[in-house]
């Protein structure tokens, strides 16, 4: 079996193939990548930690929310965070359509939204600078399901808004810091061990 751990760039999506926009494939030789599948996905605006496999049944074992798999992902965002604020993110919030369970927040650093103009989206940045001594914060948040747009929606629903977002781990297995984005290399055995929690896929449910 092949895995290989990709630090995947913003814009481009997870797919296989895609009539419109550069995929995570095409950073793959081409007899390499027709081999592969990612696990998982992130969205287009998302860059950070992503498996690519041939092993058919790794999605399911690590990404599917009913496994309660740990992934944590590195933010900045406008708004700021109070106590009240940060209990709900950490004891579960509901939101339109869906509830999240309990996640891990550690706040990193408080900013001025003029200090993080780099790290926005370059047709947003206008609207986002209008208020250039606004609160904005640097954060990482653990989630245990990985539901659709989940963590993005989880600060919306108090009060907050994502600009940048990276994955940087799933399960015990880290994003390896010296890789650029659209670099990729195979996974070590220890890196394997780390992304199933160290039990044989045979003897998994």
């Amino acid at each position: 079996m092949l895995y290989f751990m990709f630090n995947k760039p913003q814009g481009c999506v997870t797919a296989r193939s895609d009539a419109v926009h550069k995929t995570v494939m095409d950073y793959f030789p081409a007899d390499l990548a027709a081999k592969l599948h990612p696990v998982g996905r992130l969205d287009m605006d998302t860059c950070g930690l992503l498996i690519l496999t041939d092993d058919g049944d790794l999605d399911f074992r690590i990404m599917q929310p009913s496994k309660h798999i740990s992934k944590t992902y590195f933010f900045y965002a406008i708004g700021s965070l109070d106590e009240e604020k940060v209990k709900k993110l950490e004891n579960g919030i509901e939101m339109a359509g869906m509830t999240a369970k309990k996640a891990v927040f550690t706040l990193i650093r408080n900013y001025r939204i003029r200090e993080l103009a780099d790290f926005m989206p370059p047709e947003r940045r206008e609207k986002y600078m209008k208020n250039p001594d606004g609160a904005a914060f640097a954060a990482t948040l653990t989630v245990h399901e990985g539901k659709k747009h989940e963590v993005k929606r989880m600060l919306e629903a108090v009060g907050c808004r994502i600009f940048y977002l990276r994955r940087e781990s799933i399960g015990g297995l880290s994003l390896d810091n010296d890789m650029k984005e659209g670099d990729f290399r195979p996974l070590t055995a220890e890196e394997y061990e780390l992304l199933i929690g160290g039990i044989p896929p045979q003897t998994r449910e």
